[in-house]
């Protein structure tokens, strides 16, 4: 198991570019580590890797190595776990979802690991035991600013499909004045997304909520409605 993570270590580090990794950088506030790879040339690396070396393993050694990746606090190397681990979905179990939730909240450091691990992993997971979905109201009133924002950006491409309308909306109410930009963010994506399948009741969810929900997440919510609607919803009440 050490072999394969020091394999798919050295090949990352030999596409690093010095240039990508300062680039990297400025789109986040907090720190991060990143060797500065370009996220094609990760997705290559991953892909490869995956067929030689891990698509034969176990799920508990699946689960272990990406624990290994999330654990490194290295930006491509969590890029990789939240690749692989979607491709063992039909071996999910609901029990799975307290390991992905300890994983956010101990190693999840920004918010693009918190939306490649989310998007996929867990928003695949809810799609296959919807009736977790109540865990994602919990986590919306974490301490923690990445399960907060995982509470919303799970559920994406779900609602993308027209699913769990009214659990986004509940998990909206939750995080509707929430100070932290964001999570901000992440609901106002969220309501975007269900913009595709609701657009009614996206835009009366964001009339009645204008008046106390952040401009942040207002924008973000009513970003795909037509324009007149926009002008409908961004008129101060």
């Amino acid at each position: 198991m050490s072999q394969i993570i020091a394999q798919l270590r050295e090949e990352l580090k030999a596409n690093a570019d010095p240039q990508t990794q300062e680039g990297a950088k400025r789109y986040f506030k907090e720190p991060i580590i990143t060797y500065g790879v370009k996220n094609s040339t990760t997705h290559q690396i991953s892909c490869k890797n995956w067929t030689n070396n891990i698509k034969n393993l176990s799920k508990p050694e699946i689960f272990a190595l990406c624990e290994t990746l999330l654990s490194s606090g290295v930006m491509e190397e969590a890029f990789v776990a939240a690749e692989w681990l979607p491709k063992i979905v039909d071996q999910f179990q609901p029990d799975d979802l307290i390991t992905f939730e300890r994983w956010i909240d101990t190693y999840i450091d920004n918010w693009a690991k918190c939306d490649t691990f989310c998007n996929h992993t867990v928003g695949d997971f809810m799609m296959k035991f919807p009736q977790q979905v109540g865990t994602l109201m919990v986590w919306a009133k974490s301490p923690n600013r990445w399960l907060r924002r995982a509470a919303a950006v799970t559920l994406i491409v779900p609602a993308k499909k027209g699913l769990f309308l009214d659990e986004s909306l509940k998990i909206s109410d939750l995080l509707l004045t929430d100070t932290d930009d964001l999570v901000q963010k992440g609901y106002g994506w969220l309501l975007k997304a269900q913009t595709e399948k609701h657009p009614t009741e996206i835009l009366a969810y964001v009339i009645k909520n204008k008046s106390t929900m952040p401009r942040t997440a207002l924008r973000y919510a009513i970003e795909k409605l037509p324009k007149e609607q926009k002008t409908q919803a961004m008129k101060k009440a």
